[in-house]
């Protein structure tokens, strides 16, 4: 039998600002000794402010790989041949422009969370990916580790019965009065704020355990959101939203929450069922073990089942070989974290700005 020949994906990487997720996903494809034998990854190019800066993060990042080139405009990233998909790691406020333009010259993109500013740019971004032929998706890298496929085989098997609610929380000490007002996590334009940058990870596991329930039949929420603004810059310091899910075969709530003044909990995620419940240890967007509970009608815990997972890399490679994999397969978009998700985390993340009054300033939002 003829050995199937791997899909080779070549990558180019936008913005090295804050290097930190580049260098994730990066240093994460890059690896050979990974146990997958059908992808293929390699870093083409990097962009950046200049050439200089993006020859630093290959020298620095990247082992000083020769092949890769740096450029020192994201356009030439764009219109390289030799790059297939690109990586926006830009701040949250330029992912709509940066992927409108990679997608206008026909590459496939993967842009970080949260996708856009507003659901209304998500939409564009879309209807734009439709119209040449692109693949698109939001780096929802959490949704692909082998821990999360893992908990949805336990959480949609009914062993533990239908969930009945959803407690989660992303939080992060950012030492706020004692960084500039212009870092992201506090600048307005750039999207600062808890709820921007941190709520996507709380919410991902509302979504998996219960919107993706096979009980709620893709129904959508209602949503109950509240923010605290931080009187340094005016953006959301801690925010917290409930969403109902209130179907005939599912009645369940999320109260999800984040914030940039404290440290996150641990467990940072807790899932009851009718007979049982899951319990997601810190840190929620790479964990690496979760415990199951099972109780018996008087709720007495009488089996627990303890999980751990290891592999080699960042946890950001398992989301590159899906992005991959759709490619390869003539896919536009995820089944596991689809534009419907992405959509879904938009129109909550609006609607909970809308209730605390948290506006992003005049302009920052490209489409309305």
């Amino acid at each position: 039998m003829a050995q199937i020949q791997p899909i080779s994906l070549r990558w180019g990487i936008i913005s090295t600002g804050d290097a930190n997720n580049p260098f994730r996903i990066c240093s994460s494809i890059q690896r050979r000794a990974r146990n997958v034998d059908d992808v293929v990854h390699k870093v083409a190019a990097v962009g950046s402010r200049s050439v200089d800066k993006a020859q630093q993060f290959i020298d620095t990042s990247l082992g000083g790989d020769k092949s890769i080139k740096a450029y020192g405009s994201y356009t030439e990233v764009y219109k390289d041949a030799d790059v297939d998909v690109i990586y926006v790691a830009t701040p949250h406020t330029y992912h709509y422009e940066n992927s409108l333009d990679a997608i206008k010259v026909k590459k496939h993109v993967l842009c970080e969370k949260p996708v856009t500013s507003n659901r209304a740019e998500l939409q564009s971004l879309l209807d734009a990916a439709k119209e040449n032929g692109v693949f698109f998706m939001e780096a929802m890298w959490t949704r692909f580790q082998p821990l999360s496929l893992e908990f949805k085989k336990i959480s949609d098997s009914g062993g533990l019965g239908l969930p009945i609610s959803v407690h989660a929380d992303l939080s992060g000490n950012f030492n706020i009065h004692n960084i500039p007002k212009t870092h992201r996590i506090l600048d307005p334009n750039l999207g600062g704020g808890a709820l921007l940058d941190l709520g996507p990870y709380p919410l991902v596991w509302a979504i998996m355990a219960l919107y993706e329930n096979p009980a709620n039949s893709a129904t959508k929420p209602t949503i109950t959101g509240s923010i605290l603004k931080t009187p340094l810059t005016g953006v959301d310091c801690n925010t917290s939203f409930t969403l109902n899910f209130n179907q005939s075969k599912l009645a369940a709530q999320a109260v999800l929450s984040c914030s940039i003044n404290t440290d996150a909990l641990d467990p940072g995620v807790t899932v009851r069922y009718e007979r049982g419940s899951i319990k997601i240890a810190s840190p929620i967007y790479v964990p690496k073990s979760f415990v199951v509970q099972y109780l018996n009608e008087r709720g007495v815990v009488v089996k627990e089942e303890k999980k751990f997972f290891e592999y080699i890399g960042r946890g950001m490679h398992f989301q590159a070989d899906e992005v991959a994999r759709c490619i390869r397969d003539g896919k536009t978009e995820s089944a596991l974290w689809g534009h419907e998700k992405s959509l879904l985390e938009m129109h909550i993340f609006d609607e909970v700005r809308r209730q605390g009054g948290y506006e992003l300033p005049p302009g920052v939002e490209k489409v309305l």
